[in-house]
């Protein structure tokens, strides 16, 4: 049997000021709405553009809003609703955890709906420049995963070499899945994004870069989850098959189905170019 490796005893607090603590988790979330906005800026304006860049820098808002929101509510409703109903006041004890991707891309699909109805912006179009950003933040996201010792793998065979023991998973060798996730959901699929974005044929057919993003978020979590111990509280669901997996095959299938229905970008697009240099400022 190979030597396995220990978790690295990380504190889960990146930050502390007396009782003012900031975690690696909500750095992650920091770090991935500011990088994915400063990206944003340059996606929306790259033919066809789709919105200014002062209208990115409005959307963080909405974007800020629908990740925290719909990712606290859809956990609450997507994996512990029996919990959360009786003792409601719960789901405002965010430090305790608890966050859906799913409930987070309903969350900014909806801010993303609103923002374009207020603005009189193209759904699809706005979208696509979206979710060119979206894997940043889910990189970051598992690395902190990893950093707080949590949503750790299944049990790993005796000969993989970077099998793990987690303090939380007991004894035995696990697969460092976090890792799995954040590259797979992360740096694999923002490489694969920008790589398509660069096309302009591709930005110009209008709901394909949503689908690219849903069908490559949803295989890679399908793939990732079988590397993932579910939730205790979960387990094994219809088919031996995990929540977040289930929940990834519709996403999938939407993704199938905004490429194949993608069709070329109105002509023409005409946004107010109006100069934001006082507003940049990151």
């Amino acid at each position: 049997m190979i030597p396995v490796l220990l978790f690295p005893q990380f504190d889960p607090v990146a930050v502390q000021v007396g009782p003012f603590a900031v975690r690696w988790y909500a750095l992650a979330y920091i770090a991935g709405l500011v990088l994915g906005w400063r990206l944003l800026r340059r996606m929306v304006v790259a033919a066809p553009q789709v919105a200014t860049p002062l209208q990115a820098d409005d959307f963080l808002t909405w974007a800020t809003l629908g990740v925290v929101l719909g990712g606290r509510l859809g956990y609450v409703l997507f994996y512990q609703p029996s919990v959360y109903l009786a003792q409601p006041w719960l789901i405002l004890q965010v430090w305790h955890g608890g966050m859906s991707f799913h409930g987070g891309a309903l969350g900014v699909s909806l801010a993303i709906l609103l923002f374009c109805r207020r603005n009189r912006l193209p759904l699809l179009g706005m979208a696509d420049r979206v979710v060119v950003c979206v894997p940043i933040g889910l990189g970051l996201g598992r690395i902190a995963n990893f950093i707080n010792g949590e949503l750790w793998g299944r049990e790993a065979p005796d000969w993989l070499p970077w099998a793990m023991i987690f303090p939380t998973g007991g004894p035995v060798p696990r697969h460092p899945s976090q890792i799995y996730q954040a590259l797979m959901e992360g740096l694999i699929l923002f490489v694969v994004m920008l790589a398509l974005a660069r096309s302009r044929a591709v930005r110009e057919r209008f709901g394909t870069l949503s689908g690219a993003f849903l069908c490559g978020y949803g295989i890679a979590r399908i793939v990732g989850e079988t590397f993932r111990q579910p939730d205790a509280f979960l387990g094994f669901l219809w088919g031996g098959l995990t929540m977040g997996q289930l929940l990834s095959v519709p996403m999938v299938l939407a993704g199938i189905w905004l490429i194949w229905r993608a069709e070329p970008a109105p002509r023409p697009a005409t946004l107010p170019a109006a100069p934001d240099t006082a507003r940049d400022t990151v």
